[in-house]
C-alpha cells in the first residue's frame, strides 16, 4: 500500500471500508517510555507515593484506553477486543511500558495497542506529578503486529525499499536452530549464562546446526526473536523472561510471530516442572509455529531448561517433520 488510506480521491478524510477484508486473528504490540528521577522510580516500586498502587492504576487505565480508542481517534473502527495486556519494566530512571492488544476481525489493533501504552504513560505522569512534574513520556511506537493479508510486521520491515503487500513465506533451513537467552544480567556480563550452552549442546546432539546462542536483555528480546526468525531456522528455542517479573516479556515478544500455537508442549513443560517445584506453574512460556519454524519458550533456570528439553526429546523431530509436510500422523 503506497497511499494514505484515510483520504479519499478528493483528499477528504474518510473512514476506511473494511467490509470486504478477511476476518483474521490480529495482534499488535506497542511501547512507551516514562522517564523520571531514580528516587521516584524507587517510590513507585515501594508504593511510597501519595497515590498508591501506581502500576495497577496505570495498567487499568491502559486497558480502558484501548477499549475506547475509537472514541479518541476519530477514524478508527470499533473493535471487539479479545485481550489487552500491559507490562511494566523498570530501569534506573524510567518505566518501559509494553502493551499488547488482540482481536479477531477485519482491521488491525495497532492503534489500540498504541493508545493503551500512551494512556498508561499519561496515568503514570498523573500519579507522580506531585513529586516530579518534569517527568517525560516518550518513544511511543509500534513494536510489531500480525494478521490480515500482510501478515507479520516489524519496524525492520518499514526499512525495505519496496512496500510489503503480502507476507512472504520463508524457506526454512532444514536441521538448523537458533537459541536466544533473555537475561538482562547475562547481556550485561554480570552473570554467567549456563542455559544457552546447554540448549545448544542438546540441539547439536540431535543433529541440529546451531546458528548462534544470542544473549540479550529482556527489553531487547522482541528484536532478537524477529532477527532469528528472519534467518528461517527449523527450530528456535528461547530461555528466560517467561515469569511474572515486570521485565519478563518473552511470551509477549513471541506471540505476535506465531501462526499457530502448540499449547500441549507448553503445558507438558509446566506439568513436568511442577512435579519438582510448584513455581514451575507460573511460567508463561509459549510454543508454536512461525512460518515453518518451531518456536519454544523455556524458563530461565537450568532446571526449567532440563525439563523443557526432556519434553522436546521425544517429539521435536516428529513435530519438525510434520510441519515440513512429512512425518506420520499417528
Amino acid at each position: 500500500m503506497t497511499g494514505l488510506t484515510h483520504l479519499d480521491d478528493d483528499g477528504r478524510a474518510r473512514m476506511v471500508d473494511v467490509g470486504d477484508k478477511a476476518t483474521t486473528k490480529r495482534v499488535a504490540t506497542a511501547t512507551a517510555t516514562f522517564t523520571t528521577r531514580p528516587d521516584v522510580i524507587a517510590l513507585v516500586q515501594a508504593d511510597g507515593l501519595p497515590k498508591a498502587d501506581v502500576i495497577a492504576t496505570a495498567r487499568i487505565a491502559g486497558i480502558a484506553g484501548a477499549k475506547r480508542t475509537s472514541e479518541l481517534i476519530p477514524l478508527c473502527h470499533q473493535l471487539a477486543l479479545s485481550s489487552v495486556s500491559l507490562d511494566f519494566a523498570f530501569t534506573e530512571d524510567s518505566i518501559v511500558i509494553t502493551a499488547t492488544a488482540k482481536t479477531t476481525g477485519q482491521t488491525g489493533v495497532e492503534m489500540e495497542a498504541l493508545t493503551a501504552a500512551s494512556i498508561a504513560g499519561l496515568t503514570l505522569h498523573d500519579m507522580v506529578k506531585a513529586v516530579d512534574p518534569a517527568s517525560v513520556l516518550g518513544d511511543i511506537r509500534l513494536l510489531g503486529k500480525s494478521g490480515g493479508k500482510r501478515g507479520n510486521w516489524t519496524p525492520e520491515a518499514s526499512e525495505a525499499s519496496e512496500p510489503i503487500e503480502a507476507p512472504v513465506a520463508r524457506t526454512v533451513r532444514p536441521r538448523t536452530a537458533a537459541v536466544i537467552v533473555a537475561s538482562t544480567a547475562g547481556a550485561a556480563g554480570t552473570r554467567e549464562d549456563l542455559t544457552g550452552p546447554r540448549i545448544s549442546a542438546w540441539l547439536s546432539e540431535h543433529d541440529y546446526a546451531v546458528d548462534a546462542v544470542t544473549v540479550v536483555s529482556d527489553a531487547d528480546v522482541h528484536f532478537a526473536i524477529t532477527a532469528a526468525l528472519d534467518a528461517a531456522p527449523a527450530v528456535l528455542i528461547t530461555t528466560g523472561g517467561t515469569g511474572l517479573s515486570p521485565s519478563d516479556r518473552t511470551p509477549e515478544a513471541t506471540q505476535p510471530h506465531l501462526d499457530r500455537e502448540l499449547p500441549g508442549i507448553s503445558e507438558a513443560i509446566r506439568t513436568l516442572g511442577s512435579t519438582k517445584t510448584p513455581t514451575a506453574a507460573l511460567s508463561r512460556g509459549l510454543a508454536g509455529v512461525s512460518g515453518g519454524t518451531v518456536v519454544v519458550n523455556l524458563p530461565g533456570s537450568t532446571g526449567g531448561v532440563k525439563d523443557g528439553l526432556a519434553v522436546l526429546d521425544g517429539l521435536l523431530d516428529h513435530l519438525v517433520a510434520q510441519i515440513a509436510g512429512g512425518g506420520a500422523h499417528e
